[in-house]
């Protein structure tokens, strides 16, 4: 008989992938299928690339799977023997109908685990700089939801007791039903000045709040033209926003960035631009795949004068290959090293060594002037490994080449097109979603251009703003058609962060 599989009822967070718990983290690569809701971040899902992924979204008025429909769905997927990853915007016991679907799971004697998670309740406030409680102000919290079990907005008995709790009052999935919740509320007794927010799309860069009273926040929110995903916040709390709005002061709060790097590199980048508030969306245009040169050129390195390396994939594919001959950093203590860049220089001393050389720019003609420049007597007969990927510019091996340097280009990687995202991205593109798009390398451009329809290039053409590094990399955008905000003044994540940061504060 075949054993069965599990279910884990996780709670995906807020919206803010950050905000997902290590639980989670260590669940996702582990699931055979993750069936997730329409408010967890489907960032989280790229971090379980081995599973089938099962949208069953539901949101207001628009419920594309009922209850019963996914409590069949889990137990089918268990019966099968899978793992099975039931995300859930928030926690999964906070009104996330996780109690539910555990009863249906331990009735047919399927195994199952909890994993909680941070809910919006507590989350979306602090985004909003609202603390839940306060000594001088609320001693005491409610979480509400906005709707019974038969789907019919809380009963009028339920808000007269609400009304004369003297706690913070938080409703989840009651903005269709603001002005009867207000209203209610102040006929049962509550003052009509009563602080009141709407927290939308709380912990994302979306984020939007309304402050009001508890007399005027329908109107307010009907004037903001906003709805759900949304909280109701009632209390004296929500007048401390003012001064403790920390989140939507962030230097790239509200921007949408497209980062188009190899999912290997994204994440440096993707970190940063999310620390200072941007909202991400990760569709690398580019992977890497690694090389594997003949053990016999492998062997020349440690017989050259100079290996000149212009990358940070290059590092790493160049120690790998080294290790399997039997290598390591040693054989190259006598090797003078040049480098591209400081992200190639940092991956340099992640393996203990010093580049002796690192161009001020990081192009390949800036390279070979500064090497002839302080070496150039040197290089005439001397063998120069250039260290690098397949599709690497003539430019560096010829201006060698012409001091009479003996060059040999060891290509150590390719970079190939990846169009996993390609459908996700024309979309989000053709919805008017993103604001800039990061190209890091020529390669980035030509490789993100292939991916898209030719609806959505125009579109992207119209809309996007191109933010690159380096010249090179600028220099092809602005052939492609895009218009370039700005260019990095050096090779290095900090350095274009900083740069992205300064034009976003024009």
């Amino acid at each position: 008989m075949k054993q069965s599989g599990k279910v884990v009822l996780a709670g995906a967070g807020p919206g803010d992938p950050d905000l997902a718990t290590v639980a989670l983290m260590k669940a996702l690569p582990q699931a055979d299928v993750v069936v997730y809701d329409y408010l967890a971040n489907e960032e989280l899902l790229r971090h379980a690339p081995q599973a089938e992924k099962i949208c069953v979204g539901k949101r207001a008025g628009a419920h594309s799977w009922k209850q019963p429909a996914i409590n069949s769905l889990l137990l089918k997927l268990a019966a099968k023997g899978k793992t099975v990853l039931r995300l859930k915007g928030g926690d999964p016991y906070v009104f996330g109908r996780g109690g539910e679907e555990a009863l249906v799971l331990e009735k047919a004697g399927v195994p199952f685990e909890v994993l909680p998670g941070v809910t919006s309740g507590v989350a979306a406030l602090a985004y909003a700089g609202i603390p839940l409680t306060h000594r001088s102000l609320a001693t005491a919290a409610v979480f509400v939801t906005g709707q019974e079990r038969s789907g019919k907005p809380l009963s009028a008995a339920t808000l007269r007791a609400l009304a004369k709790l003297d706690a913070t009052l938080v409703f989840y999935m009651a903005t269709a039903h603001a002005d009867r919740v207000c209203k209610a509320l102040i006929r049962a007794g509550r003052p009509p000045k009563t602080p009141a927010a709407l927290v939308h799309k709380g912990t994302l860069p979306g984020q939007k709040v309304v402050t009001s009273t508890l007399r005027d926040l329908a109107s307010s929110m009907a004037a903001a033209n906003l709805g759900a995903p949304g909280l109701i916040v009632i209390g004296k709390v929500v007048g401390l926003r003012d001064k403790l709005d920390w989140f939507e002061s962030k230097p790239l709060f509200g921007r949408r960035i497209l980062v188009t790097r190899s999912r290997e590199q994204a994440s440096r980048l993707s970190e940063g631009l999310r620390a200072l508030g941007a909202e991400v969306l990760e569709a690398p245009s580019i992977r890497i795949q690694a090389l594997k040169p003949s053990p016999t050129l492998l062997k020349k390195i440690p017989q050259c004068r100079w290996l000149v390396l212009t990358s940070a994939n290059g590092v790493s594919a160049l120690f790998e290959n080294l290790g399997r001959i039997g290598l390591d950093a040693r054989s190259l203590a006598k090797v003078r090293i040049a480098a591209i860049g400081e992200s190639t220089a940092q991956a340099l001393k992640e393996h203990g060594l010093l580049a002796d050389l690192v161009p001020k720019t990081f192009v390949a003609e800036d390279l070979s002037s500064s090497l002839i420049k302080k070496d150039g007597k040197h290089l005439r007969g001397s063998l120069v490994i250039l260290a690098r990927a397949s599709q690497g510019r003539s430019v560096l091996p010829q201006a060698l080449q012409q001091v009479g340097a003996k060059v040999l280009d060891l290509p150590l990687y390719e970079t190939l097109a990846d169009k996993s995202q390609a459908e996700r991205l024309n979309r989000e593109i053709l919805a008017g979603h993103l604001d800039w798009v990061t190209f890091t390398s020529s390669s980035t451009v030509d490789f993100f251009e292939a991916q898209l329809s030719p609806a959505a290039r125009a579109a992207s053409l119209r809309s996007l703003g191109a933010l690159c590094l380096g010249p090179i990399t600028r220099a092809r955008a602005e052939s492609a058609g895009y218009k370039v905000l700005l260019e990095s003044p050096q090779a290095s994540i900090p350095v274009f962060l900083t740069a992205i940061q300064k034009h976003a504060g024009r």
